[in-house]
């Protein structure tokens, strides 16, 4: 699939890209921490979780696991996930490569694997082993969103707007209601088809007539994006701290669960809080645990968890 060894990291990221993927990039990963993890309550986010805490783990120490097992798959997704958030992204590359080694058979590694390699290479926009793992993806899931959409962006690259966005509508049509990149994809196709001539109005109308009206999304609801000063108080705080920080909230979160294992909302928190530090494993077991504690709302908890991509 490609020699990871030979990425490098690019301050500025690739030097040509394709309208859209670096946002995409982000809601494709589950969203920044520092916007999903700010919770309610401003004593959250006003202290840092101690470094004491045995349950937080740097990057190094997400290192120092991940290689104390080469194929456990789990550990170097969250190491490439770590590193993709940090903005490590040849780093990344080399993590998720390493999971795929573990678990060849998760179309997630491979089309994470893909877009670390969009976001390390300087030069290409669309290096080829970046698109050898996201073809890899589809051939073991041919719904991974991520690899759709990244294979779309190619056939923007390679002058065939028009194929890019016949790609992308069809994502769209498969996109569940208010899932977090619909948005963004249907600007994508409408910001590519303006710049090209392409008149997108009327097929993006034709993809979504007959769906049916989003669910009311409480984790979105559950989680406020952050005000002002919380803003201005993360970007002063360096990413692997950050990460740590979110971390400290989502185990706290966890830690009043237990105590009130009735609160539905939080437990959606919490499995979109999983998502987007790259624990799926974690996400799964929070559904497990919230039908357990609220079977009568077992239907709404797994739409929530669909639609947050829990499989």
């Amino acid at each position: 699939m490609g020699d990871d060894s030979k990425d490098r990291t690019s301050g500025s990221g690739p030097s040509r890209i394709t309208l859209g993927v670096l946002l995409l990039a982000a809601l494709f990963a589950a969203g920044a921490i520092g916007y999903s993890m700010f919770g309610k309550n401003a004593e959250d986010v006003s202290q840092p979780a101690a470094s004491t805490d045995s349950t937080l783990l740097t990057l190094e120490e997400l290192r120092e696991r991940a290689e104390a097992d080469p194929l456990d798959a789990g550990a170097w997704q969250e190491l490439g996930f770590a590193y993709f958030a940090d903005g490590q992204f040849a780093e990344a590359a080399r993590a998720y490569r390493q999971a795929a080694e573990g678990d060849p058979d998760n179309a997630v590694l491979w089309s994470s694997l893909g877009e670390a390699r969009v976001m390390a290479s300087e030069r290409d926009p669309m290096p080829a082993n970046a698109v050898a793992a996201f073809r890899q993806a589809l051939e073991l899931d041919s719904s991974d969103p991520r690899a759709r959409y990244f294979l779309a962006v190619k056939k923007d690259l390679d002058s065939n707007p028009e194929g890019a966005i016949a790609d992308w509508l069809a994502l769209l049509e498969d996109t569940p209601p208010g899932a977090p990149w619909e948005d963004d994809l249907r600007r994508t196709i409408e910001q590519v088809g303006k710049i090209n001539s392409i008149d997108t109005s009327g097929r993006i109308a034709a993809v979504t007539a007959d769906r049916p009206e989003p669910p009311e999304l409480t984790a979105g609801n559950a989680i406020p994006g952050p005000s002002r000063e919380q803003i201005a108080a993360a970007s002063t705080i360096a990413p692997g701290e950050q990460r740590q920080m979110a971390e400290g909230m989502v185990e706290r979160l966890e830690g009043r669960l237990e105590s009130d294992p009735s609160n539905v909302d939080g437990w959606v928190m919490l499995m979109r809080s999983r998502v987007t530090l790259g624990q799926p494993e974690r996400a799964k077991q929070a559904l497990t645990d919230a039908i357990a504690a609220n079977p009568r709302f077992e239907a709404r908890l797994r739409q929530e968890a669909q639609l947050l991509g829990i499989r």
